[in-house]
């Protein structure tokens, strides 16, 4: 078994003459930011997902799932997850949208572009109809060019494929992005992850070396959180729907879901109360819009935030408190049966509030919170989680943090997010990080 607290670059074996190097393949991380990604441990990782999706979703599905489906964002996480659930738990054709990186000839893809590959490659095997677009979402041209792929898709596919629908009928908006060019001012906007109105500092730990940390994020300026909201907002997701809308492809019944997190009070200074949560509320405001622009021509349609439960992604280990919250919640969750990842919250939110036999049928019958707002993060905000959890994280010492705390867990799952740690997978061998 590797050592991953002391491997922190990988090696190159092998390089073939005029082409990409076959490289034995192991974790790059500078900052808790990992820099490479596995191929094999990402395809696998994709394969775990489907094999769970086809055993939990697929020949449950009542009458009104999806059969046409638009992914804004469909390489990792929440995204890649929805993509999943759709095509192997419902069947549905798909069109994805997300930008990643191929491999160079020194440098191994971005984790997205090996699980597009993996999704392309066994949604063709079990003759699913898809198209995955690799762009930047936020400009004009890919929307054109999302909206010519999926009247090509219906179009294929009903000339000879299986018979798919002739409008979308699901819409998951799910981009994560540090930046975005506004394509109405071809003006570049800059997220940032930060507090407003004072600097909030935080303990928190190193998952790499169990020791505790008390990083300091200062407060954001006016610029910097009208930014945020530009980037991470809800404006963009009115403009996908607006031009699938004038394209005549949004199904009357049509429904879009967007994701968001809420979590427990002591991360809201960095997150609820701060930039996030700011372009958060903005996402909110743009599903209201959504609903009120589809109210009369088309009552059918309908918009929902999903409020999801706290996982590892590739941006968690940077941002104040969260490792150390999310690593005591973790234990907790597992402790009591209730740990889920992406694509088992997916599953849930599909198969137990948007599609349900009642909801499935009904929009208005799909369970939400006072806000309107899809609870799957539920099981993480039960009272007697978050006690267990605050009661972790006031007892864990660095003497105890193993023991105490799922900080291994959250070092799995933030390593296997690259293909990394991933069990079946001979990281001793050299692999070609041009595919899968």
């Amino acid at each position: 078994m590797i050592n991953y607290d002391k491997i922190i670059k990988f090696v190159i074996i092998a390089e073939k003459a005029g082409g990409l190097k076959t490289m034995k393949l192991i974790p790059m991380i500078r900052n808790n930011i990992c820099l490479n990604s596995h191929p094999k441990g990402c395809a696998q990782v994709v394969r775990n997902e489907i094999a769970y999706v086809k055993q939990h979703l697929a020949g449950k599905a009542p009458e009104g799932t999806p059969k046409l489906a638009l992914i804004i964002g469909c390489s990792t996480g929440y995204g890649l997850a929805s993509r999943i659930a759709a095509a192997f738990g419902y069947g549905a054709a798909t069109v994805g949208i997300s930008f990643e990186k191929a491999a160079s000839v020194t440098k191994t893809g971005t984790p997205g572009w090996y699980n597009n590959l993996t999704f392309d490659t066994d949604a063709a095997a079990a003759g699913l109809p898809f198209k995955t677009l690799n762009g930047d979402a936020y400009s004009n041209e890919m929307k054109a060019e999302t909206i010519a792929a999926v009247k090509e898709l219906i179009a294929g596919a009903n000339s000879g494929g299986p018979k798919i629908p002739s409008q979308i009928d699901l819409v998951v908006y799910s981009l994560a992005s540090p930046v975005r060019t506004d394509p109405g001012d071809g003006v570049m906007y800059k997220s940032v992850i930060k507090p407003i109105g004072k600097a909030y500092s935080g303990k928190s730990v190193d998952m790499l070396t169990g020791k505790f940390i008390y990083p300091t994020a200062e407060p954001a300026g006016e610029d910097e959180i009208a930014h945020t909201i530009k980037v991470m907002g809800g404006e963009d997701w009115e403009l996908w729907m607006g031009a699938l809308d004038k394209a005549g492809l949004l199904a009357p019944h049509a429904r879009t879901v967007a994701y968001t997190y809420v979590g427990p009070e002591l991360s809201w200074a960095i997150y609820k109360n701060g930039t996030i949560g700011r372009a958060k509320e903005d996402l909110e405001r743009a599903g209201r819009a959504i609903n009120a622009q589809s109210a009369g021509p088309y009552p059918g349609r309908r918009a929902w935030i999903s409020a999801n439960k706290a996982l590892v992604t590739r941006a968690s280990a940077v941002i104040p408190i969260i490792p150390f919250y999310v690593s005591c919640l973790f234990k907790v969750m597992k402790e009591k049966g209730l740990h889920e990842g992406c694509i088992e919250q997916i599953t849930r939110l599909y198969r137990d509030r948007l599609y349900t036999a009642e909801s499935a049928k009904d929009p208005a019958r799909t369970p939400v919170d006072r806000e309107g707002r899809i609870r799957i993060d539920d099981w993480e905000m039960r009272d007697d989680v978050q006690r267990a959890a605050l009661e972790r994280m006031e007892s864990a010492t660095e003497e105890n943090i193993f023991t105490v705390t799922d900080i291994a867990g959250f070092k799995h799952d933030f390593l296997e997010a690259h293909g990394f740690d991933v069990a079946g997978i001979d990281y001793e061998a050299d692999v070609d990080p041009s595919g899968i």
